[in-house]
């Protein structure tokens, strides 16, 4: 029996040591919840001030309750998986490795990007707190699970699998698994194949595909089945979210509009407007995208400028707005827009339904009172962004969604949940797909007469990159089963795609890296991954925003 055998036999309890290590972990983020509110409350109330002055602490405090979630799902995780036997070698190589890598982190810092770390001393905490935290459980854990042999035992487990299965168990039921591999059939059939040239050519993802998408119900997926959807939650929606993006995450993202627009009918239209509009969105037979963000208010929504007034049975709209997806082709809008000219928050805005025509490349915007241009970018293609500028353009009064004004924040507040889980779960899909890459290349790449993933540092590359993506995919299921059992979870949702980002980002640049030169060359699939990776740590609110959203809800919380 090999050393790396004898550790993976030792390793099989390493959940119930997690389950061990965790209610000092926990005590430890609530100390920190603590002290950073003392950093940041006068007179018992958050302050904006304090918030901005100390954000490199509030934004630690959410990467470590980020951290303390993922160990939490670890836990489950393995709990699942061996309640219903089939807790393999594999999963608990991934369990323990990831359990002893965060809470070392938690100790001794961690990345919330490449340069900036948190540290528990930057917290407010002091040493007899951290010391109390330090468990016997999490240090047994720390030591065994850093071990090199076993990551080198999950590279091998990888190596011994096909594309389909190297994801490992993921956790799901029966159903979602033959679910992600009918998705996963799809994509390597349909995507995969075509993906690296779409992006090098800039093109549009052409109909037909998007026509198949339709076909499999890609659209309709959360739709209610009264209105022709397949009323699925969004467990579903993130298992073909992650597996599209894992070809090619301008496919993956296709969804996004759909399930944008549909949300913010589903919870804030009129029963007109669902008949209207949600069969025709869950067909597949109208696409639509989401117009909210002007050049000069980026995250900040409640500050946008573009008017929308009353004239008869229309609104007119007239305003700039910037990095629009897919709305060339699209043939309805939802635009966020100010009807009260008295305010200058996010109380005077609404939100329309505003149909157009569908444009080409030579006639973009055929619509009157409408223009645009487009913005070229490094990665994310397939759909194509634009700066578009409307002057009179017309809506219909009916179409303002709800039938009352000044609701439009609080309409989309209500979608960002939705469309946070599902970009954790495109950030899932291209960390797959960057793991997937950068695993064919170290094992196909021979130098100095041995195969790349034979070399220690390249398999620990691997090895983490498959750790880390685990995490974030336990944590983005965990915050979309809060969702379909109707339980708040901005946090659990901003928590995955502030982790499931991270993890997108470093896989991209690891799989590179395993390439060497080869990476930076336009024709290698990475250098489109890599691009890829970029924008999920900016758009459905910026790793900034993101924690400064959860910080926010755990002080308030506490």
């Amino acid at each position: 029996m090999s050393a790396a055998t004898d550790l993976t036999m030792a390793v099989e309890d390493a959940h119930l040591t997690l389950k061990q290590a965790l209610p000092a972990i926990e005590d430890l983020l609530g100390a920190a919840t603590q002290a950073v509110a003392g950093k940041v409350t006068v007179g018992g109330k958050v302050s904006a001030e304090a918030m901005e002055r100390e954000q490199h602490a509030a934004h630690g405090l959410a990467w470590l309750a980020t951290y303390v979630e993922s160990l939490r799902q670890l836990v489950s995780y393995a709990e699942r998986l061996t309640e219903a036997g089939v807790y393999g070698e594999t999963e608990r190589l991934l369990v323990e490795i990831g359990a002893a890598e965060y809470l070392a982190q938690i100790f001794g810092g961690i990345p919330m990007n490449q340069t900036e770390f948190v540290r528990l001393n930057d917290l407010g905490l002091d040493a007899r707190t951290v010391a109390k935290a330090r468990t016997d459980a999490a240090e047994r854990l720390i030591a065994s699970g850093s071990h090199p042999a076993l990551r080198a035992a999950l590279v091998e487990t990888m190596k011994r699998k096909t594309p389909a299965e190297i994801v490992g168990n993921s956790g799901l039921d029966e159903t979602m698994e033959a679910f992600r591999a009918e998705m996963r059939r799809f994509a390597e059939e349909e995507v995969l194949p075509h993906a690296h040239e779409w992006h090098l050519q800039n093109a549009y993802i052409p109909m037909e595909v998007i026509a198949k998408l339709a076909d499999l119900g890609v659209f309709g997926l959360t739709i209610p089945e009264e209105f022709g959807g397949l009323g699925l939650g969004k467990e579903s929606m993130c298992v073909v979210s992650e597996e599209l993006s894992r070809a090619y995450i301008g496919v993956g993202s296709l969804g996004t509009r759909s399930e944008i627009a549909a949300e913010l009918i589903i919870c804030g239209g009129t029963a007109e407007q669902k008949a209207e509009w949600l069969p025709k969105i869950a067909s597949g037979e109208v696409l639509p995208t989401a117009v909210f963000t002007e050049p000069n208010t980026g995250s900040d929504l409640g500050s946008l400028r573009t008017r929308a007034v009353k004239d008869g049975d229309s609104y007119v709209i007239t305003g700039n707005k910037t990095w629009i997806t897919h709305p060339v082709r699209a043939d309805v809008m939802t635009v966020l827009a100010r009807t009260n000219p008295d305010t200058s928050d996010y109380r005077g805005l609404s939100m329309f339904l505003a149909p157009k025509p569908r444009g080409t490349d030579e006639t973009p915007f055929p619509a009157e009172g409408m223009s645009g241009g487009e913005i070229e970018v490094l990665g994310y293609r397939g759909m194509k962004e634009y700066e578009i500028a409307f002057d009179g353009f017309k809506v219909p009064a009916a179409n303002l969604l709800g039938g009352v004004e000044g609701q439009g924040f609080k309409q989309l507040m209500q979608t960002f949940e939705s469309a946070r889980i599902q970009t954790a779960a495109r950030a899932v899909g291209v960390a797959q797909s960057a793991f997937d890459i950068g695993l064919q290349y170290a094992e196909d790449r021979v130098q100095f007469g041995k195969a790349l993933i034979n070399f220690p540092r390249v398999a620990d590359k691997l090895a983490m990159m498959a750790v880390e993506i685990n995490i974030a995919r336990q944590l983005t299921y965990f915050s979309a089963r809060q969702k379909d059992q109707d339980k708040r979870c901005d946090v659990e949702a901003g928590m995955a795609k502030l982790l499931g980002a991270r993890v997108a980002w470093a896989a991209a640049d690891n799989a590179l890296q395993i390439h060497g030169g080869n990476g930076f060359a336009l024709e290698y699939a990475i250098s489109r991954v890599l691009c890829d990776a970029r924008i999920l740590n900016i758009f459905e609110g910026a790793a900034e925003i993101q924690a400064q959203v959860i910080a926010r809800r755990l002080i308030d919380a506490r």
